[in-house]
C-alpha cells in the first residue's frame, strides 16, 4: 500500500507540485492504478501446438534501399527559417531555471 510519503517521492521525480490537501486522494488513486497493472501478471500467454510460448519478434517492416546521402538535404535545408552556417536554428522551447 502506497503512503503519502511514496506520492510526495513520486511526484518529487515527475516535478509535479502535489498540495497536502491532495496527497491522501492520489495516494488511493496510487494503489489503485497498481492493482490495475498487477493484473498483467495474471495473464496467461497462449501456447502454440507444441506447447511452447511463442517467440517474440520484429513486426516492423524492412527496411529499403535508402537514399544516397545528403540527397534532399539542400532541399530541405532551404525551406527552413533560420540557418547558422551548415546547422539549423530553431527558437528555444526549453528552459532551465
Amino acid at each position: 500500500m502506497a503512503t503519502v510519503e511514496d506520492v510526495k517521492k513520486l511526484a518529487a521525480l515527475a516535478r509535479i507540485k502535489v498540495e497536502d490537501a491532495e496527497l491522501e486522494k492520489f495516494t488511493k488513486e496510487f494503489d489503485a492504478i497498481l492493482a490495475y497493472v498487477g493484473q498483467l501478471e495474471k495473464l496467461e500467454i497462449p501456447q502454440d501446438l507444441k506447447g511452447e510460448k511463442p517467440a517474440l519478434r520484429n513486426i516492423m517492416r524492412t527496411d529499403g534501399e535508402p537514399h544516397a546521402q545528403g540527397a534532399y538535404t539542400e532541399k530541405i535545408a532551404s525551406q527552413f527559417a533560420a540557418r547558422e552556417g551548415d546547422a539549423l536554428s530553431v527558437k528555444q522551447i526549453i528552459q532551465h531555471d
